[in-house]
C-alpha cells in the first residue's frame, strides 16, 4: 500500500491516503481499474467526462487524475487545459489512439503521461506510482535552504513549486517543474534528452519517444518571450539542452 504526505493538511504535512480520479466514459474500464486501484490503498472518484471530472474537483482534493481524451460533453483535451488553470497534480492521458499527434496533442494540453489504450492495467498502475513518488518529491519541504534557484530573471522555489519571470508567476506542470529545476540546477550542463527523461521519469528511455521535447517546448512557450530564440533553455544542436 502507497502513503505519503499530502501538503494541504491542516498540520502541515502528514500521512494520507492518495486520492484518485478516474475520467472515462466507458464504465467497464471504470470498474477494472477500480479492482488494480483499491487493492494496492488508493481512494477513488470517479467521473464519465470533462465537466464531470471538474465538478469533482471544485469540492474534493485530488493527488491524480487517471483522464481520457475521447468523452462525451467535454472531451480530455479541453478538460486538462482547463485542470491546468489552477491544479498541479499528475495527469496521466487514455486514449483509443496511439499515434505521434495525439500523444503531442495530450502532453501539449498538460498531461505528465499518455497510456494507448489497450493498456495493461499493471502498466498503468505502474505509472501512477512513479508518478505520485515524483510528485511527493516535489512537494514535500527538503532539509536544507538550496531550494531557492536563480537564473537571471528567473526565479524558482522547490518548496512552494512556484516559478517567476520577472515577477510574473509561471504555472509549470509537475514534469515541466522538474525539467526545469534539473536544467537549471545544473547550469552550463548539456543534458541529452536521454538523460533528461531517464532522470526526470526515472524509467529506461526509448529512441522514438519525443516526450522530452515536448515538455521542453511548453516550457519555452510558458517562460521564454520569444520561445524561437530562447534565453533561458538553450539546444545544444546534436547534443541536447542547457539553461545558461
Amino acid at each position: 500500500m502507497l502513503t505519503y504526505k499530502r501538503a494541504d493538511s491542516k498540520e502541515g504535512f502528514s500521512l494520507a491516503q492518495p486520492t484518485i480520479l478516474l475520467v472515462d466514459d466507458e464504465k467497464e474500464i471504470i470498474d477494472l481499474l477500480e479492482i488494480y486501484l483499491k487493492n494496492e490503498g488508493y481512494r477513488l472518484l470517479r467521473a464519465s467526462n470533462g465537466l464531470e471530472a471538474l465538478s469533482v474537483l471544485s469540492k474534493e482534493t485530488v493527488d491524480l487524475i487517471v483522464l481520457d481524451i475521447m468523452m462525451p460533453k467535454m472531451d480530455g483535451i479541453e478538460a486538462c487545459l482547463k485542470i491546468r488553470e489552477q491544479k498541479n497534480m499528475p495527469i496521466i492521458m487514455l486514449s483509443a489512439k496511439s499515434q505521434d499527434m495525439d500523444k503531442i496533442l495530450g502532453l501539449s494540453s498538460g498531461a505528465d503521461d499518455y497510456v494507448s489504450k489497450p493498456f495493461n492495467p499493471l502498466e498503468l498502475l505502474a505509472r501512477i506510482k512513479s508518478q505520485l513518488r515524483r510528485y511527493t518529491r516535489l512537494n514535500v519541504p527538503q532539509a536544507n535552504t538550496s531550494h531557492e534557484i536563480e537564473v537571471d530573471e528567473l526565479t524558482m522555489n522547490t518548496l512552494t513549486h512556484e516559478v517567476k519571470v520577472d515577477g510574473r508567476e509561471i504555472k509549470l506542470t509537475p514534469r515541466e517543474f522538474a525539467i526545469l529545476e534539473l536544467l537549471a540546477r545544473h547550469r552550463g550542463t548539456v543534458w541529452s534528452i536521454e538523460k533528461i527523461y531517464e532522470a526526470v521519469w526515472q524509467e529506461p528511455y526509448f529512441d522514438s519517444d519525443n516526450t522530452v521535447m515536448v515538455h521542453i517546448r511548453k516550457i519555452r512557450e510558458k517562460i521564454e518571450d520569444n520561445p524561437r530564440k530562447p534565453k533561458f533553455i538553450k539546444t545544444v544542436w546534436g547534443v541536447g539542452y542547457k539553461v545558461e
